[in-house]
């Protein structure tokens, strides 16, 4: 069992998908965890809608600060995923056991302003993709931990075009 963590800035909309998405696409293989440097406090309700539209668990999650993972009585991570250049750009926290850290930038689909149909296109849009990013991930099998490039081979798979 892997301990992955999944940060955004807000922890709102992005991490709280591929939260749920590494949970499920794991299948058992992961504890998935997601917070934010500056979290909004709530969870956005669209991405909640969303993972009920592809049929996930939209239950149980609620926006909070990277800093309850940082502390020593914290999970140890395996993994740390940023999804927003935010997160990516600023100072994380010294996490303990030193886990892998990459970034996997995804639009903001928050950010979209519109009706339901057009929030609900973007949500969509930034679910698949950490959707095939996760497979991508998932692919490469859990010696990629140990592997001398599995870092270089975990973020290279946010690099590449959606």
């Amino acid at each position: 069992m892997r301990n992955a963590l999944i940060l955004c800035t807000a922890n709102s909309a992005r991490s709280v998908l591929g939260e749920a998405l590494l949970r499920h696409l794991g299948q058992g293989k992961f504890s998935t965890f997601s917070a934010g440097s500056t979290p909004r406090g709530t969870v956005n309700p669209d991405a909640l809608t969303c993972l009920e539209r592809h049929g996930l668990p939209s239950d149980g999650f609620r926006s909070k600060s990277w800093e309850e993972f940082a502390g020593s009585d914290a999970p140890k991570m395996d993994l740390i995923i940023t999804v927003c250049d935010n997160a990516a750009g600023e100072a994380c926290p010294v996490w303990p056991g030193h886990p892998m850290v990459v970034h996997w930038g995804i639009p903001d689909p928050a950010s979209v302003e519109g009706d339901e149909a057009a929030r609900g296109a973007a949500f969509d849009l930034a679910y698949k993709r950490l959707e095939r990013r996760i497979n991508d991930m998932l692919a490469l099998g859990d010696d990629v931990f140990g592997a001398e490039n599995g870092r270089t081979r975990l973020a290279a798979i946010g690099a590449s075009a959606d």
